[in-house]
């Protein structure tokens, strides 16, 4: 079953919308739709050192996405307003990514699949690579859930409960970092963002709960996912981006239907 191609795409597709669903719904509920960008862009260093130090993509685009989400987190409220310091770290990771690339001699390498995805290339390794870190990251939230929707509610009273919410902004930057470097596959590195924060846009206001908020965002990815291959397959337009047209048309109809009910 695995060796017919949009199997494998599709697959990989509801892999990331599992990932980015949990994930998105925080990014979406504290206004950080900015520092998934900055992460993302960061990938693509992380993909060129990757490629000249002969190690997995992977593991280059986890540990550079990780290292500019500490970088921010690191540097916030020192001297710096938050959207002017994600703006210079997300623009130069992905500047000083696309110079690195250029220097990879005697390596092929395909950049358009890298910042718009290539996702009817994913392999079975792939696949395998991508539902593990979609695990992870599902395990991950799911295990500090409480304690990431008390710090999310208010820092005062993660403090009154015990809560340290740095440590759970460390637990949504692991996370972040993780389902950045599985998606690049996907939707490639300018479009991650797209996919953390639309379908749970779109779930917000179908939802009553935070709990029902990111399953519907799982669901809306997902169909994202299926309908938007579909779409490139027949019209013959690019994967990544027609899977984010799709979650975008969605996301219209849903603020068409809360505006209704308003």
């Amino acid at each position: 079953m695995l060796d017919d191609f949009m199997i494998r795409a599709t697959l990989a597709g509801v892999g990331v919308a599992c990932a980015a669903a949990p994930l998105g719904s925080f990014v979406v509920w504290r206004r950080m739709a900015y520092f998934g960008d900055a992460t993302a862009h960061a990938a693509i260093l992380g993909v060129a050192l990757a490629l000249a130090l002969n190690i997995s993509v992977f593991a280059g685009a986890v540990a550079i996405a990780l290292a500019m989400a500490l970088t921010v987190t690191l540097l916030t409220g020192r001297g710096y307003a938050m959207d002017t310091l994600l703006g210079v770290l997300a623009h130069s990771a992905l500047a000083f990514g696309l110079v690195a690339v250029s220097f990879l001699s005697g390596i092929r390498i395909d950049l358009m699949a890298y910042l718009f995805g290539d996702i009817l290339a994913v392999s079975r390794g792939d696949l395998v690579v991508i539902w593990g870190g979609a695990a992870l990251v599902v395990g991950l939230i799911t295990w500090r859930w409480s304690a990431l929707l008390t710090s999310t509610l208010s820092e005062e009273l993660a403090y009154a409960d015990g809560i340290d919410p740095r440590r759970e902004q460390l637990v949504l930057t692991l996370a972040l970092a993780v389902t950045v470097a599985v998606a690049i596959k996907v939707v490639g590195v300018l479009l991650i963002a797209a996919m953390l924060i639309i379908p749970a846009a779109a779930a917000r206001p179908l939802s009553r709960t935070p709990e029902e908020m990111t399953v519907i965002a799982a669901v809306i990815g997902g169909g994202a996912a299926i309908v938007g291959l579909r779409a490139a397959y027949a019209l013959d337009t690019p994967a990544g981006p027609s899977i984010v047209c799709v979650a975008a048309l969605i996301f219209l109809v849903t603020s068409v239907l809360r505006g209704l009910r308003a």
